[in-house]
């Protein structure tokens, strides 16, 4: 058989993830990946093109933070492959949020050969070998995984394929982990197998439940009783098919809307019922609300910020995993637990609510209602746009929501959609919430976020997220990730700027550069308010960078051939935004904007 008719194990990897509709493999090549390369050389020479595209990665939490970002927007997952038990460690924090963050991604690792053999194709023949056969490389990830298995064969690698992918995309969805040794890889198949058909749609994911009859019947009758109902969310908007559902339900009853820790846009920003957001923060509305649906949340409040439901309060949650099995410990003392889609239940309580006999029945509730949450959301906008009228709180360095104001109205001003074709990239940690408030998202899947706490996230999902809109058509104008300087630092910037180069993604980063981690500082006072630290700099704490912090815009300019600048005074932040925002759009260029703060 000559090589421009071989089939292997990798061979077949590549044919079923193209079959199954997979675009894109960010990738980190390895010692374990020769048959993998000459695959898709045979694909270049055969037919011009690779299976599919292959993006290459110099650090694989940019490559598992890029498939995210990219499943994030086109709902569909991509491929990772990485390089034995070091390249699986490599993914690091990425790992937890494609968990956490419920992001179908399919990681596919090689492994060490088994052997040393010489009449095995594959077997051990670089010194390098020996030290990366480890005991049990897919317990780096297991825990974190929703399937993990091993290829063992060129002739069922196929279904080993599909089988990942279909556990991937049913709720909860997750990643999954697929590994081979060398030897596997690099095995033979004849064309006949290579070629066999695999009907992709016999392979179909799990369809979401709705909720049962007699649990629907209790909420919507609670519903119609209830003086101040309210609806707690957070990830709901994961699927962007449920925002206008979303949105529907609460005008309906006139239903508050509030996001707790949200990573997906769940309700637009400017719906007349949403009326609040915290990330931990003290939610007052509980004090009122005699009613709760959590609705696909993870955390609906902290206890120890004083938050708590009425006693009288009836606690319904609906939600793809309402007991959070990947959770070690997570408990709402709650009436009724659904295991629901999102979308099926609010489908479900729109068309038992939506009827003349229940809008008539409860119409001078209703209109009570919307008074009440009219005058709420009416204090809520009023705070935010108090505070972002403010420049800088000392005088000089800007403050967040002047600066994301700011943003935001650039961002409207420059792009032909007035900023409705806009991917806003949320990691700025201890500003999240302030993101949330400022930038004001309205369109769904129009923010996103990892979903979990492992910074570093946002570089390869502006990327990921880049070439997912180009597949899906979304025709962003704009992709703009707004993060910290120490989460900035984590995303690998060397390494993600150049890739952005190389594939042609430009993405705007605004850094919120407040001199080192506050996030750890926040954390100590919230143990000790009064305690020694309490006074102390970020630099005597060990979190802050001191006076010779990295000059972070020129990171980017040096690896990727970025735009960048850095501004320390309120007066220079519209016109290096505006520019910025100038060079993305026209020049094609990704663009940093390092926006000094008050050091912490």
């Amino acid at each position: 058989m000559s090589p421009a008719t071989m089939y292997t194990t990798a061979s077949m990897i590549f044919k079923t993830l193209a079959d199954a509709g997979i675009t894109h493999a960010f990738v980190n090549w390895g010692n374990d990946h020769p048959a993998f390369l000459e695959d898709l050389e045979r694909g270049r020479v055969e037919s011009g093109k690779t299976p599919i595209e292959i993006i290459t990665c110099p650090h694989e939490m940019v490559a598992l933070s890029a498939a995210q970002g990219y499943a994030q927007v086109t709902g569909k997952p991509a491929a990772v492959i990485v390089h034995v038990d070091v390249g699986t460690q490599g993914l690091g924090g990425a790992v937890h949020n494609v968990d956490r963050g419920h992001t179908p991604v399919i990681i596919i690792a090689g492994a060490a050969p088994q052997s040393s053999d010489r009449r095995l194709k594959g077997t051990k023949n670089e010194w390098p070998m020996w030290y990366q056969d480890v005991p049990d490389q897919p317990s780096i990830v297991r825990q974190y995984m929703r399937f993990t298995a091993q290829i063992q064969s060129a002739k069922n690698t196929r279904q080993m394929v599909m089988r990942a992918l279909q556990i991937a995309t049913s709720q909860p969805k997750g990643p999954v982990y697929l590994w081979a040794r060398r030897e596997t890889t690099e095995e033979e198949v004849d064309a006949s197998i290579f070629n066999e058909k695999l009907d992709i749609s016999k392979w179909p994911s799990v369809q979401g439940g709705g909720l049962p009859n007699s649990a629907l019947k209790t909420i919507v009758d609670a519903l119609l009783v209830a003086q101040f109902p309210l609806i707690i969310t957070a990830n709901s908007g994961r699927n962007p098919k449920t925002v206008p559902l979303l949105s529907e339900l609460s005008s309906l009853l006139a239903i508050g809307v509030y996001t707790s820790c949200p990573m997906s846009v769940c309700i637009p920003w400017t719906h007349e019922n949403y009326i609040g957001s915290a990330f931990g923060g003290k939610n007052d509305l509980l004090d009122h609300a005699d009613l709760l649906i959590l609705l696909e949340v993870d955390i609906p409040w902290v206890e120890a910020a004083g938050n708590k439901p009425r006693d009288d309060a009836r606690v319904f949650i609906i939600d793809s995993d309402p007991l959070k099995t990947n959770l070690g410990w997570s408990h709402v003392d709650a009436e009724l637990l659904c295991k629901a889609d999102p979308e099926t239940a609010l489908q479900q309580l729109i068309s038992a609510l939506d009827v003349p006999e229940v809008k008539n029945l409860v119409a001078p509730k209703v209109a009570s209602r919307r008074a009440r949450l009219r005058e709420t959301r009416s204090a809520w906008v009023a705070a935010q746009e108090s505070a972002e009228a403010v420049k800088s709180v000392t005088g000089e360095h800007p403050d967040v929501p002047f600066v994301l104001a700011t943003l935001r109205n650039a961002v409207a001003t420059q792009t032909p959609s007035k900023g409705e074709k806009v991917l806003w990239v949320n990691e700025a940690i201890s500003s999240y919430p302030l993101c949330w408030a400022y930038l004001r998202p309205e369109q769904p899947g129009s923010m996103i976020a990892s979903g979990a706490t492992s910074i570093g996230y946002g570089l390869g999902a502006s990327i990921g997220a880049y070439l997912g809109g180009v597949v899906a058509n979304k025709d962003y104008e704009l992709i703009a990730y707004v993060v910290g300087d120490g989460t900035f630092l984590f995303g690998i910037p060397a390494s993600a700027y150049w890739i952005a180069k190389r594939y042609d993604t430009p993405f705007l980063t605004v850094i919120l550069n407040n001199g080192g981690w506050k996030s750890p500082k926040l954390s100590m006072l919230g143990v000790y308010p009064n305690g020694l630290g309490s006074v102390a700099s970020g630099n005597q704490l060990t979190v802050g960078f001191g006076p010779d912090m990295p000059d972070f815009s020129q990171v980017a300019v040096a690896a990727g051939g970025a735009w960048g600048k850095r501004v320390t005074k309120a007066d220079e932040v519209q016109a290096a935004l505006e520019e910025a925002i100038r060079v993305v759009l026209q020049e094609k260029r990704s663009a940093v904007v390092d926006v000094v703060l008050e050091v912490i």
